[in-house]
């Protein structure tokens, strides 16, 4: 049963449809998609779920596929697989687990089309934060690097901490879009996100239901247009005309989990937030998180990566002590760019922590050359190459100071942020030392589309990355605090599993 409007908050409530009469609808849902030409987002083997929205179904475009978030667990050795940086390498796409002495089978290598990226131009405007600063604690000089050699040199004393600051672009809307606006016709892979919406969904108890799957449909669509999963919140933001949904005045929302159901409409002129209710949403159970830590290994990124390997102990510690002790898989993705010893290096899930630490100590830093790096690739493989499983907290931590190439062809950024998103995986993107106009704008992209955080390092002179740890960055960022950037990860970590240790 659908509850009526509140007339004091314009906000919807409803209830889980009956199932009889979605078996109904549901046998009348019209078969596979076609591949797209438009960079929309689907999920295929759907049981035609969810039943079209208003009217006749219509011949559509099709989308492009991903797979939903189906794995059970992570108990085991990490399996490794590599793509070669060289044309011709004798090792092609073949698993590393002989070399590497891991188990475990290979992943498949998915590949997309996609149209070029827009004429360049750019600007960037620094400016004068305000800034909270917490005392940074010194991390124990991290060991030697054999066989990394460096595209540049090291920037700062390799024993010295790496602080950071953060900002959240979806809780300041607004300075983001001013943001945007000031760095127009960078050259970029552009999504119109100036609409949005937020979705909250919560079980009978009003309680938050954590990853919940979300439809947005047009009238008369065979397939939705966007494709989501809510947050640790119950919630997800939905950005119509990131994925092209016209001038239609209202949008079909369709959300399920488990057994339950539900649909609402979507007015796009109410700015209010649409609440849904799944009356049978399942019970939570204990937290899972999958956590993946997305590496730049080119030259440049040598200290980055020193500091993660000294410190991932202490941030594994700490999250296992996390409210709920979360149940934690690790994954790791490094990548550096063509012409390199490798493209992509994927490292499965795993829950043991000493054989992620082991494949952690392997990564070196190496190769490079031009600024633009395989960030396209590694996303790529990131959102759909891993074993993610279902009903889990999805994080992603990118660290990098470069931004993709955009001009390789293949996989591209903006279309996998969309997947991400309809995978229920948050990107939070550290902009390390380095980090260009284009690079920044990028990494806001997709962390903002899927609800993540801009994360940046900061220096005691923002216009010298030798200088030290402190407050200042050359970023377009206002207020922010300053962390140890170990500590940082661990609070964005420890937020998004709370809401859970809350349910």
């Amino acid at each position: 049963m659908t509850s009526p409007p509140s007339t004091s908050t314009s906000k919807l409530r409803l209830a889980a449809a009956p199932a009889v009469a979605l078996m109904a609808v549901l046998a009348a849902a019209c078969a596979a998609a076609l591949p797209d030409p438009t960079g929309h987002v689907a999920a295929p083997n759907t049981g035609h779920w969810p039943p079209p929205w208003q009217g006749a179904v219509s011949v559509d475009d099709g989308v492009p596929a991903f797979d939903p978030p189906t794995a059970d667990h992570c108990r085991r050795a990490p399996t490794t697989r590599e793509v070669p940086g060289r044309s011709g390498d004798a090792q092609g796409h073949r698993s590393l687990d002989d070399r590497l002495g891991a188990r475990g089978g290979a992943r498949r290598d998915e590949a997309a089309k996609s149209a070029a990226a827009p004429a360049l131009l750019g600007g960037f405007a620094a400016r004068a934060p305000a800034v909270s600063e917490e005392r940074p604690v010194a991390a124990p000089p991290p060991a030697p690097e054999p066989g990394g050699s460096l595209a540049a040199p090291r920037r700062r004393p390799r024993q010295e901490p790496v602080t950071a600051g953060m900002v959240d672009d979806n809780a300041d809307f607004g300075e983001y879009l001013a943001y945007r606006a000031r760095h127009r016709g960078l050259p970029v892979r552009e999504r119109d996100i100036t609409e949005r919406h937020l979705l909250e969904v919560t079980d009978a108890a009003g309680r938050p239901v954590h990853d919940a799957e979300v439809a947005l449909q047009r009238a008369g669509r065979r397939e939705p247009i966007l494709w989501a999963r809510t947050d640790t919140a119950g919630r997800v933001w939905l950005h119509p005309r990131a994925v092209g949904a016209g001038a239609d005045r209202t949008l079909g929302v369709a959300v399920r989990k488990g057994g339950a159901t539900a649909s609402a409409t979507l007015a796009r002129d109410d700015r209010a937030a649409l609440q849904v209710r799944l009356d049978d949403a399942p019970a939570p159970q204990r937290p899972r998180l999958d956590l993946v830590f997305l590496i730049d290994a080119t030259g440049s990124m040598g200290d980055e990566i020193a500091k993660l390997k000294t410190s991932m102990r202490a941030i594994a510690q700490q999250i296992g002590q996390l409210p709920g002790q979360p149940d934690t898989c690790y994954g790791l993705v490094a990548y550096r760019d063509r012409g390199d010893a490798f493209l992509t290096r994927t490292h499965d899930f795993t829950d043991d922590l000493g054989a992620f630490q082991g494949v952690l100590a392997r990564v070196q830093a190496g190769g490079g050359g031009d600024t633009p790096e395989a960030l396209n690739e590694a996303l790529h493989e990131t959102v759909h190459g891993l074993s993610w499983r279902a009903d889990a907290a999805r994080l992603v931590v990118l660290v990098a100071d470069a931004p993709p190439h955009l001009d390789y062809g293949g996989p591209q950024y903006d279309r996998d942020m969309q997947a991400a998103l309809a995978k229920g995986i948050k990107l939070f993107a550290v902009g390390a030392s380095g980090l260009d106009p284009v690079g920044e704008y990028v990494y806001r992209q997709l962390a903002q589309y899927t609800a993540g955080r801009f994360v940046f390092l900061t220096y005691r002179d923002a216009s010298d990355p030798g200088s030290g740890p402190g407050t200042q960055t050359p970023h377009d960022v206002g207020q922010y605090s300053v962390q140890t950037l170990d500590r940082l990860i661990v609070r964005l970590v420890g937020e998004e599993m709370a809401r859970l240790a809350r349910g």
